[in-house]
């Protein structure tokens, strides 16, 4: 474009030449805005007008206009792309600068952490990992602890429930029997003096009555001496008199004169009583005593029957059995608590 405005403007600058005349004057024409004519406006050749030559002078001066125009504009494009070029160059040139720096802080903490973690190591081997597995020794100490710990709680839980377990259990033996059962009731014997009695007869003390029978060859004596040291132990340790009770299971070898010479082998207040059959069965059944004749061998036999003590109040109400597993202590002490645990009827049987 720049060459093409220079080749118009020779090829005007020797036109120009070419219509000036010799010496002749022309006035002048009135000025271009905010331009001056060139030279070309004083001529007036003649078969030329003044339009002609004002035509051909606005036009050069519209192309230089344009060039010049568009010179400008190609220079302040130009400051553009290379502002924008800069800018763009400095962005790059921050971007770079900026991950290098992020890079080199990335390296600096990498370095950091590296150093501390052979600090971490130089502290002692507390809290270390184990070499070859991912448990430390702090959480190996806590699993030891928290295992321990499972174990003590079972432990204590299992001593508790066995704890409970026996106290139910005492408390059901040192208790009375299921309540008030339904043993005992009336009955009407023969005393080892001959005399009837019954169950009235006793009314007033506490009684302790033992079945058996008088050719019983160890149970019943063993069981007799044992209730008559219990009788003198509990007068001697409570001061409460008990009145000791032996009814026979076999009336009929057990007569009247059999059973006084029996009783008295073991307690002088032992009092003895027998009857007939029909009368032992009756007074065996109200008691819920079982007894049975064995083998016969001529008159020589033996009668199986249950070894049981039973604790009667003041009332003649049942309180409670002992059986053959309870020596003579076991035995006091159990008629002792048994006493007091009723303490309506304590002053009656003192």
């Amino acid at each position: 474009m720049a060459s093409l405005i220079s080749r118009n403007a020779r090829s005007l600058r020797l036109l120009h030449r070419c219509l000036r005349p010799p010496a002749r004057s022309v006035s002048p024409l009135a000025p271009l805005p905010e331009r001056s004519l060139s030279p070309l406006h004083s001529l007036t050749p003649l078969g030329l007008g003044v339009q002609t030559l004002e035509f051909h002078q606005r036009c050069l001066y519209l192309s230089t206009s344009t060039a010049a125009g568009n010179s400008a504009a190609n220079a302040e494009a130009k400051t553009d792309a290379e502002a924008e070029s800069a800018g763009q160059g400095k962005s790059e040139g921050s971007n770079q600068g900026a991950a290098a720096k992020l890079e080199a802080k990335t390296d600096a903490e990498a370095k950091s952490a590296g150093e501390g973690k052979s600090e971490g190591s130089d502290q002692g081997t507390y809290g270390k990992p184990v070499r070859g597995g991912p448990v430390s020794w702090l959480s190996f100490l806590f699993l030891v602890a928290t295992g321990a710990g499972l174990v003590y709680y079972y432990d204590k839980e299992k001593k508790q429930r066995i704890e409970e377990i026996s106290n139910k259990s005492q408390a059901v033996k040192e208790g009375p029997s299921a309540g008030k059962a339904a043993i005992g009731g009336p009955f009407s014997l023969v005393n080892d003096e001959g005399k009837r009695v019954t169950e009235r007869s006793l009314l007033g003390k506490w009684t302790l009555i033992y079945f058996g029978f008088t050719h019983c060859p160890d149970i019943c004596p063993d069981e007799l001496q044992k209730l008559a040291a219990a009788v003198d132990k509990i007068k001697e340790k409570a001061g409460i008199e008990i009145v000791p009770v032996f009814i026979s299971v076999d009336p009929e070898r057990d007569t009247v004169e059999q059973v006084h010479e029996y009783v008295k082998e073991f307690h002088p207040k032992l009092i003895g009583l027998t009857g007939t059959p029909d009368e032992i069965k009756k007074v065996a059944r109200a008691y819920r005593v079982y007894y049975m004749k064995t083998a016969e061998e001529d008159s020589d036999y033996l009668v199986d029957h249950s070894i049981v003590m039973y604790l009667m109040d003041p009332n003649m109400g049942f309180v409670k059995f002992f059986g053959k597993n309870n020596d003579v202590d076991t035995l006091t002490d159990g008629i002792i608590n048994e006493i007091k645990r009723n303490k309506s009827f304590t002053s009656a049987g003192a």
